[in-house]
């Protein structure tokens, strides 16, 4: 028969005694460290209480801890985003700083090219590059550039002039830093380089002078590099500057219309003719069989150039508009000459 007896408080059945059980400790420590997990009875109770309370203060903890470190994190983060904000305005400002001296580089240059124009003198970089870009020598370049200045200045004198002894002219503003215009370009034609040839062929000579620029007044560039394909071009930029002078409205083809203004206009009237038309219209016939390569009733610039290149006389079809070999050899004559005087 078993026998219950009671246990004192703190006490144990085996060997009373106080709190200083060794039992009662062993229970504190399983308790702690979670050493009863499993047997059932109070141990089973108090331990899990126990360990959730462990485990409640443990996330306690932790959450502390993840709000303590967040806030350095946030301080970081928001100092690292005003670093790479800094860093950011310090780039676009350095790019801006960039941006801004090409801008002023390229001011520069222009400013520099346009007093060369005026000047009529060049630096030794820009000598080069016409150099390399034409068929002139360096020192034809330097001549090409004194006479393209006493042309303008001339040109901008009598302009002055004119408007001074008439009270109705009024001198065009800046016109002695335009360029070329159509008055002194058409006299150089006529009387240095032996083009004797109608209006309308004058100017389309000047329109075509420089690409891009077509109507406008001459340029010093405009100048050295049209003259480069007038006096020295080859085949091929001849040819090309040729059809651009036909080419009317320059939309890449020269067509029986355009053939006959220009014929038309070449043509020296008989007073006998009754309808000098129809022969200007024989000839545009005979210009089309030589020069349409593909019979689609219209040159384009690849019928001239076949053309051209099985029968060069036919260059200049539809009037003069390349100088004669002497006047040629004699402008290039003066240059040298006009150079060697300045040395």
């Amino acid at each position: 028969m078993n026998r219950s007896r009671s246990v004192p408080p703190g006490g144990s059945g085996t060997g009373g005694g106080g709190g200083g059980c060794p039992q009662a400790q062993q229970s504190v420590a399983k308790l702690a460290f979670g050493g009863a997990a499993g047997k059932g009875g109070l141990a089973t109770v108090l331990n899990t209480r126990g360990g959730a309370m462990i485990m409640k203060s443990v996330s306690i903890f932790l959450a502390s801890g993840r709000r303590a470190s967040a806030v350095p994190r946030d301080r970081a983060s928001k100092s690292g985003d005003r670093a790479q904000s800094s860093d950011r305005g310090r780039g676009q400002q350095q790019q801006l700083q960039q941006q801004g001296g090409r801008r002023d580089s390229r001011r520069n240059r222009k400013i520099l090219a346009k007093m060369d124009e005026l000047n009529g003198k060049l630096n030794p970089k820009m000598l080069e590059m016409y150099k390399r870009r034409t068929h002139f020598s360096k020192i034809e370049v330097e001549a090409l550039c004194k006479i393209f200045r006493k042309l303008v200045t001339n040109a901008s004198l009598n302009s002055k002039a004119l408007a001074a002894n008439n009270a109705g002219v009024i001198a065009k503003a800046g016109s002695s830093t335009d360029g070329i215009d159509r008055s002194v370009f058409r006299e150089l034609l006529h009387s240095t380089f032996d083009i004797v040839t109608e209006e309308t062929l004058m100017e389309r000579i000047f329109c075509a002078w420089e690409k891009g620029y077509e109507g406008l007044p001459i340029r010093l560039e405009g100048w050295i590099l049209g003259l480069s394909t007038f006096l020295k071009g080859t085949q091929a930029e001849k040819t090309a500057f040729c059809f651009r002078v036909y080419d009317l409205n320059s939309d890449g083809y020269i067509t029986k219309d355009e053939m006959f203004a220009l014929l038309r206009n070449c043509l020296i009237k008989q007073p006998q003719d009754e309808d000098p038309d129809e022969g200007v219209k024989d000839l545009v016939e005979i210009a089309l069989r030589k020069l349409d390569m593909d019979k689609d009733g219209k040159v384009s610039f690849q019928d001239y150039q076949e053309a051209i290149a099985e029968e060069p006389l036919l260059l200049e079809a539809f009037g003069q508009c390349l100088p004669s070999d002497r006047s040629t050899v004699s402008f290039l004559s003066t240059l040298q000459a006009s150079q060697e005087e300045s040395t």
